[in-house]
C-alpha cells in the first residue's frame, strides 16, 4: 500500500512538472494572457490538494483501530491508535497531514453540538479547538495523545437531548443511564490528527469512525465524511458475522459501490488447534460467502483478516504469520483498486482542460503563422509594382482595419451584454441569497411542531436551491449562446480561426445537491413521532446539510468566475493577433512607399519569422507530447502485478 501511493504521487509529481514546463514556455512564448496563466495555476493547484480518503466504518470492538495501526502504523513497532476492548474511538476521528501546522490534535469540544453550526463550518474557526502537541519522536508520547478520542463526560439528560445524543422514544434510552440518572456521551465532538507520516504527507487522509450509533447522530459523517471518501472498510467481525444494525448502516450509509469493500475481521478467533488447516479454512469460508448473501456483494469484496496478527507480524517481521493474517491481500486489494481509479478520476479532468488549453494555443500560432503566410504573399506581389499599386494596397488594408474596428465596437455592446448576464448568474447563486434560503429554513424549522412542517420545510429548501441553480445555469446558456454567434461572427467576416466556445454548466451540482437531499431523506424518512431529540437531530443535521450547500454553492461561484474569465479568452487571443497583423501589413507597406529599397529585407524578414512559427509549432508538439506522456504514464508496481 505503501509503495503503490509513493507511485501515485510520483505520477502526480510527474505531471506538475509537466505542467509547470508548459506553463514557463507558454509565458515565454508571449502565447499565455492573465486567462491561461489561471487556468494552468487551477490545474497545478488540483493536483496539489489532491487527496485520497479512507473511510473505516464498523461497530464498536471490531477492530477499526487495530485495522489502521496495522495497515499504516506498523512501522512504529507498536499501536499508535489505541486499541483495546470496547470502545476506543468515541468521536470522528481524521488523520491527516497540514505543513501550514505542526504535529498536534485538534478537538472539537462536544458542547458545540449546542450551536447552529456544521464540524465542517468550525473547522475555519481555531479558536473553538483544544490543541494538544504531538511528541512524533515517541511512540508512548503518541498513543497518550490519542486516548484523547477516547474520554467521555456524563451530563444530564436534558444536556444530553440539547445536543441530540439521547433519544428519550428508544426503548433502549433507559440502559444508558448510570445511577445518577445521567448520560455518558463523547468528551469531543471531532478530532483531527496532523500527523506527518510519510503517507499522509503525500495527501491520504484516514477516517476513523466510532461505532454505528454515532452515524445517525454525527451529521458530519452521514452527509460529508462518508459519502465523499474515495474507499469505506466496513469492518464486521468473523466471529460475530452481520448484524441488524450493520445491515442497516450498509444499506443506508455505504452500499456497494467502487471502493467499497467488507473487511471479515478477527479470523484469529477461528484459529483452533482442535480443528484440522482444512476446516479452518472451510469455516472462513462460509462466513464469507453468508456476508456477501447478507449485503448482496460478490464475494472478492470480502476480506477475511486478522488486523491484529497483522500487526504482531509486520512488528516482528514474521512473513508466515503475516500471510496466515491475510492482511497483505486486503492492502493489495485496496491498493490495486482505489489508487488507479483516483488517478483516472484526476487524469481525465486535467486531459480534458489541457486538450482546450492546448487547442487554444495552436489556433493562436495557426493564426500568426497565416498572418505572416498572407503578408509575405502581399509583399512578393509588390516587386516590379508602381506607387500607385502600393497606395491602392494601403487603401485595402485601411478599410480592412476600419471593417474591424467596426467589428470591434460592436463587440463593445455584446460585451456589455455579457458583463449584465453574468451578474445576473450571480442573483440566484450567491452566498447572500443561499444564507437567507438557510435562514428562512431554520426559522420554519423553529415554528414546527410537527416532523411533517420540519420535513416541509426541507423540502422547500432543496427544491428552492435546486430552482436557484437552474435559474443561473439559464442565464449561463444565454451567454454560451451570445458567445457562439460571436465567434461565429468573426470566424466569417475575418476569417479568424474559431472553434465553438467552452462549454459550461452547473447541472453537476444539481445533481450534488439531489444527492445530499437523497441522504437526508433517507435518515428521516420513516420517523413520524417528532419528539425533543428527534427535533434537535434533524435540526443538526440541517445544520451541515446547510454547510454541505456552502460548500457546492461556493464551488460552483468559484467555477462560474473561472468559466467567464476564459470563455471569451480564445477570441480576444485571436483578435490581438488580427489587430497586430493589420498593423504590421500597414506599416510594412508604409515603408516600403517610401523605400522600395527595403522590400526584399522585408521578405527575408519574413522568412525568419515563419521559422519562428514552425520553431513554435515544434514546440508546441513536443510539450503536448510531454504533457500526454505524463498523464498516460501507468503506476509501475501496479502494471507489474498485472
Amino acid at each position: 500500500m505503501v509503495q503503490k501511493f509513493q507511485e501515485y504521487s510520483d505520477w502526480r509529481k510527474g505531471v506538475l512538472s509537466a505542467l509547470e514546463q508548459y506553463r514557463s514556455w507558454l509565458s515565454g512564448s508571449e502565447l499565455a494572457d492573465a486567462a491561461i496563466d489561471q487556468r494552468m495555476a487551477r490545474l497545478q493547484e488540483r493536483l496539489i490538494d489532491d487527496k485520497l480518503t479512507i473511510a473505516f466504518v464498523a461497530e464498536f470492538s471490531r477492530g477499526k483501530s487495530e485495522l489502521i495501526n496495522a495497515i499504516f502504523f506498523a512501522d512504529y513497532g507498536q499501536r499508535i491508535l489505541p486499541s483495546s476492548a470496547g470502545r476506543t474511538t468515541m468521536c470522528p476521528t481524521e488523520l491527516l497531514y497540514d505543513e501550514s501546522m505542526p504535529p498536534c490534535i485538534r478537538l472539537l469540544p462536544i458542547e458545540t453540538r449546542g450551536e447552529a453550526l456544521s464540524t465542517s463550518d468550525y473547522k475555519g474557526q481555531h479558536h473553538v479547538w483544544t490543541v494538544l502537541p504531538l511528541n512524533i519522536s515517541s511512540g508512548d508520547g503518541m498513543l497518550e495523545a490519542f486516548k484523547q478520542v477516547s474520554l467521555t463526560k456524563t451530563v444530564s439528560i436534558e444536556t444530553a437531548k440539547s445536543y441530540g445524543l439521547y433519544d428519550e422514544s428508544d426503548p433502549d434510552a433507559a440502559l444508558e443511564l448510570d445511577e445518577n440518572g445521567c448520560v455518558e456521551i463523547s468528551q469531543w465532538r471531532h478530532a483531527i490528527v496532523n500527523f506527518p507520516h510519510p503517507l499522509l504527507k503525500e495527501g491520504l487522509i484516514i477516517v476513523d469512525t466510532p461505532g454505528l450509533n454515532a452515524i445517525g447522530t454525527e451529521p458530519e459523517l452521514t452527509l460529508n465524511l462518508i459519502p465523499n471518501a474515495h474507499a469505506v472498510l466496513f469492518i464486521l467481525a468473523a466471529d460475530t458475522g452481520v448484524t441488524k444494525s450493520d445491515i442497516d448502516v450498509w444499506r443506508n450509509h455505504i452500499g456497494s459501490g467502487p471502493g467499497r469493500m467488507v473487511v471479515l475481521n478477527k479470523i484469529d478467533s477461528m484459529w483452533d488447534e482442535l480443528r484440522s488447516p482444512e476446516e479452518i479454512e472451510r469455516q472462513i469460508a462460509h462466513q464469507v460467502s453468508t456476508v456477501s448473501h447478507i449485503l448482496a456483494l460478490d464475494e472478492h469484496q470480502v476480506f477475511p483478516v486478522s488486523a491484529q496478527k497483522g500487526l504482531v507480524a509486520k512488528i516482528h517481521k514474521d512473513a508466515p504469520l503475516l500471510a496466515k493474517s491475510r492482511l497483505p491481500a486486503l492492502e493489495y486489494a485496496l491498493s490495486k483498486e482505489l489508487i488507479p481509479s483516483k488517478q483516472e478520476i484526476i487524469r481525465a479532468q486535467l486531459a480534458s482542460d489541457l486538450h482546450e488549453i492546448i487547442n487554444g494555443q495552436r489556433s493562436v500560432i495557426a493564426a500568426r503563422g497565416r498572418n505572416i503566410v498572407d503578408q509575405m504573399l502581399e509583399l512578393k506581389s509588390l516587386r516590379g509594382k508602381n506607387n500607385t499599386v502600393i497606395e491602392h494596397m494601403m487603401k485595402r488594408v485601411d478599410v480592412e482595419k476600419k471593417e474591424f474596428d467596426t467589428s470591434l465596437i460592436k463587440m463593445q455592446g455584446t460585451r456589455a451584454v455579457f458583463t449584465k448576464l453574468s451578474t445576473e448568474v450571480y442573483t440566484s447563486l450567491g452566498m447572500e441569497i443561499l444564507r437567507e434560503e438557510i435562514r428562512k429554513s431554520r426559522e420554519d424549522m423553529e415554528s414546527s411542531k410537527f416532523s411533517a412542517g420540519l420535513k416541509d420545510a426541507i423540502r422547500t429548501f432543496f427544491a428552492q436551491i435546486k430552482e436557484n441553480l437552474m435559474t443561473s445555469n439559464k442565464k449561463i446558456d444565454e451567454i454560451s449562446e451570445m458567445m457562439g454567434v460571436m465567434y461565429r461572427k468573426f470566424s466569417t467576416e475575418h476569417g479568424l480561426a474559431l472553434t465553438a466556445p467552452m462549454a459550461f454548466s452547473l447541472d453537476k451540482y444539481v445533481q450534488e445537491i439531489s444527492k445530499i437531499e437523497a441522504v437526508f431523506q433517507k435518515q428521516f424518512s420513516t420517523m413520524t413521532l417528532l419528539t425533543t431529540s428527534h427535533k434537535v437531530l434533524i435540526q443538526k443535521f440541517f445544520d451541515s446539510v446547510a454547510a454541505r450547500v456552502k460548500q457546492s454553492f461556493l464551488q460552483a461561484n468559484r467555477d462560474v468566475e473561472a468559466w467567464q474569465k476564459v470563455v471569451m479568452a480564445p477570441l480576444e487571443a485571436q483578435i490581438r493577433e488580427h489587430k497586430n497583423q493589420l498593423k504590421n501589413r500597414m506599416q510594412s507597406i508604409q515603408r516600403i512607399h517610401v523605400a522600395t529599397d527595403s522590400l526584399e529585407d522585408k521578405i527575408a524578414s519574413f522568412d525568419a519569422m515563419q521559422a519562428e512559427i514552425e520553431a513554435l509549432k515544434a514546440a508546441m508538439e513536443k510539450f503536448e507530447s510531454s504533457l500526454k506522456g505524463a498523464l498516460a504514464s501507468e503506476l509501475t508496481g501496479l502494471k507489474n502485478a498485472a
